[in-house]
């Protein structure tokens, strides 16, 4: 799979750290997974419900895959989808637009509309 665009779920203070020093490690999640997680366009609504439900205080981030190289494998996960895992840390020019992703009134997150290709 070949994705131009794909998207991760960060704590807003883990990204805040990430753009002073020019790289984002992961979450303590990712750190413990061994990988960046991240999802396309069509699968990071699941994600972030499955992952992120009902937290605050998250960054959605649109990264550029050209810009991540071979440590960027797509790997098969939920349901035998393949998922776009970063074997590294995220340069922070990879990195698009950052997106607050606030929770609506019914308590799901409210996406912005995201670039699938």
């Amino acid at each position: 799979m070949n994705k131009r665009w794909i998207y991760h779920l960060s704590r807003r203070a883990d990204w805040e750290r990430a753009k002073l020093s020019g790289s984002y490690p992961g979450s303590a999640e990712d750190t413990a997974d061994g990988f960046l997680h991240f999802s396309t366009a069509s699968q990071v609504v699941e994600s972030a419900r499955k992952h992120r439900a009902g937290e605050t205080g998250l960054v959605l981030l649109e990264v550029d895959a050209l810009v991540l190289g071979e440590p960027l494998r797509w790997e098969p996960s939920r349901g035998g989808q393949l998922f776009p895992h970063l074997h590294g840390p995220l340069p922070t020019n990879a990195v698009a637009v950052e997106f607050d992703l606030p929770l609506g009134e019914d308590g799901e997150h409210v996406f912005p509309a995201m670039k699938d290709e």
